[in-house]
C-alpha cells in the first residue's frame, strides 16, 4: 500500500501532465464495481477518489465520459499501480494506469482531458 510520501513523490516521476477533474466514472474489477469520482486525469492515467480502493496490482476496466457530448464513452483497461487509504491529509482513492491504450481510445482519452482543462481553468 503506497503511503501519501509515496504518493508525492511519485508525482515528480511522471511523464504526462495532470489535469484536474471532477468528472465521474466506473471502475470495474472482480466482484466489484465502483461509480467514484475522478480526482485527476493524464494520457497515464487517473487518480479515483474512494474509500474502498482495489488491492495494488489488481486489473480493472474504467469507463469515462459516459453523457459527453464531444464523444463516445472510453472504455479501457487499468491497473492499479497505489492506493491511499482515508484519514490522512491527502484524499483516500487509487491511482490506475491505463494499459495499451489503441489509438482511437488515446484520441478520445485526449478529447476528454481537453474538456476538463476547459471546465476547470486555473484549478
Amino acid at each position: 500500500m503506497g503511503s501519501a510520501v509515496e504518493g508525492v513523490g511519485s508525482m515528480e516521476n511522471r511523464r504526462n501532465a495532470r489535469v484536474p477533474s471532477r468528472m465521474r466514472c466506473w471502475c470495474e474489477g472482480d466482484n466489484v464495481t465502483l461509480y467514484s469520482r475522478v480526482g485527476n486525469l493524464s494520457e497515464g492515467g487517473l487518480f479515483l477518489r474512494t474509500s474502498t480502493p482495489l488491492q495494488e496490482g489488481a486489473r480493472a476496466t474504467v469507463r469515462l465520459g459516459a453523457g459527453e457530448a464531444t464523444g463516445p464513452e472510453l472504455h479501457t483497461s487499468v491497473k492499479v499501480v497505489w492506493t491511499r487509504p482515508g484519514g490522512q491529509s491527502w484524499p483516500p482513492g487509487m491511482g490506475l494506469a491505463f494499459e495499451a491504450l489503441d489509438a482511437a481510445s488515446l484520441e478520445r482519452l485526449r478529447q476528454i482531458i481537453s474538456n476538463e482543462q476547459a471546465r476547470w481553468p486555473g484549478a
